[in-house]
């Protein structure tokens, strides 16, 4: 399935410092959002199996491929809608 490969890639290319990785809870992921200026955000895992999150993870493969430059996970969409989405999912 495309998210897993997105994920595995993301997370064994990510060049970013052990320090910045410990950040990030047990069962939750970093991802980078935005069209223009990335912002990170740090999600749970399960969200990553909902509809709506694999409608962003497939964008993402579309638009990056498994190349994203930010070094982990890259989606490109407005920050608002993410937080919106990501918002709803918290409620579900």
């Amino acid at each position: 399935m495309a998210i897993h490969r997105i994920l595995k890639r993301s997370l064994s290319t990510d060049k970013r410092s052990t320090s910045s990785r410990t950040d990030v809870p047990k069962g939750h992921v970093a991802v980078y959002v935005g069209e223009n200026e990335k912002k990170r955000f740090v999600i749970p895992v399960s969200y990553l199996n909902h509809p709506w999150f694999q409608e962003l993870l497939y964008q993402a493969e579309e638009e990056f491929g498994f190349h994203h430059p930010m070094g982990g996970l890259t989606i490109l969409c407005n920050q608002d809608l993410f937080v919106d989405l990501t918002s709803r999912l918290g409620r579900t």
